[in-house]
């Protein structure tokens, strides 16, 4: 495919996101930076310029892990039907959301996600993710879309347990296999994710070649299944400033610390204040978006609730204040006295 002709797709999708969304994302020519978030969508929910891409986007993401059955334990949740998922999914669209996150591994959330988004889908911002080797990612992006029902991904991301795995080498060998996809109008961007890889993420992110990166970054130092140590954090900040030099979109997962700071707390800290424990979630979010670097998060939802309550949060004054800090270094040292925060590995 031509320079011209890929020219020609993206100021289409621009165009497409931006105007037909309902106004919810405003034009790089009206002024606004890469590190800003002053601008509202129609819904009330800022927006943040999305990397070299120029969108401008709501900062609220929909994260589909949630709401499949292999990951809703983890979130504390009983799930309801398919149908209902996905009448929640396009209840976020609704309410404003534009930015949708799943993966191959997320089980029925690929399908979920498709059917919910069927009838909005030109304005949505809809990222998968691959973890397979490079001989096998063509199929694995193929399955994707069968079970979207989309002909295109807005971004293909190379997950990080197969980067964890095989290392930054096979990372790129998978980056190349998405890039003869890209060409073909199968995927438009190009990303990276992880909970941990951070030093060979930082690798890929190197080259210049990715469009965005998802990382595991809020208040709470957990990863998926770890928490992280110091050297981990430390390449995650590598990543961090990397990513921004790049201007790669920067969406970050793990705002709740996998839910420590949500539903999930009363199994990890069982004495608190309900009140303040009410309070973590938008604290956790506001803490997260005092880095202006960040362009999207990527909120994990399994029912309508969890749909409302972000929202609601993201609506309101998102001024991360004194309160907050309190609030969360208190909670935060009675979770990392926990038997479950003691009983994870650090890596």
């Amino acid at each position: 495919m031509s320079e011209a002709s890929n020219m020609d797709r993206r100021d289409f999708f621009k165009t497409g996101l931006q105007v037909t969304a309902g106004a919810v994302a405003v034009g790089a020519a009206a002024g606004v930076t890469k590190t800003a978030s002053a601008q509202a969508s129609s819904s009330g929910i800022p927006t943040r310029r999305f990397g070299k891409t120029d969108l401008n986007l709501p900062v609220l993401g929909h994260g589909g892990s949630a709401m499949s059955t292999q990951w809703a334990p983890a979130y504390g949740v009983k799930l309801d039907d398919e149908e209902t998922r996905a009448q929640m999914v396009l209840a976020a669209y609704d309410k404003g959301m534009r930015f949708f996150d799943t993966a191959r591994v997320y089980g029925e959330s690929e399908k979920i996600m498709g059917v919910g988004l069927k009838d909005v889908r030109k304005n949505c911002y809809v990222a998968t993710k691959v973890a397979a080797p490079a001989a096998a990612t063509r199929r694995s992006v193929e399955t994707s879309l069968e079970h979207l029902g989309m002909d295109y991904v807005d971004c293909l991301q190379i997950h990080s347990p197969i980067v964890e795995r095989m290392g930054p080498k096979e990372g790129m060998k998978i980056y190349e296999e998405l890039a003869k996809m890209r060409d073909e109008g199968m995927i438009k961007y190009i990303g990276l994710t992880t909970h941990v890889a951070f030093e060979h993420i930082y690798e890929m992110i190197d080259t210049g070649a990715f469009d965005q990166v998802l990382l595991a970054r809020g208040y709470i130092r957990k990863g998926m299944d770890m928490m992280l140590s110091n050297h981990n954090i430390e390449w995650r900040e590598r990543c961090m400033a990397r990513a921004h030099e790049l201007d790669m979109g920067i969406v970050i997962m793990k705002v709740m610390g996998l839910n420590i700071l949500g539903r999930g707390g009363n199994a990890v800290v069982a004495k608190f204040d309900e009140a303040k424990r009410a309070a973590l979630p938008g604290a956790a979010i506001r803490w997260v978006l005092q880095d202006e670097r960040v362009s999207m998060l990527n909120i994990g939802m399994s029912v309508m609730d969890d749909v409302d309550k972000n929202v609601e949060i993201l609506k309101g004054d998102l001024t991360f204040t004194d309160d907050d800090r309190d609030l969360l270094a208190e909670y935060s040292n009675l979770a990392y006295q926990s038997d479950y925060v003691k009983a994870l590995k650090t890596v």
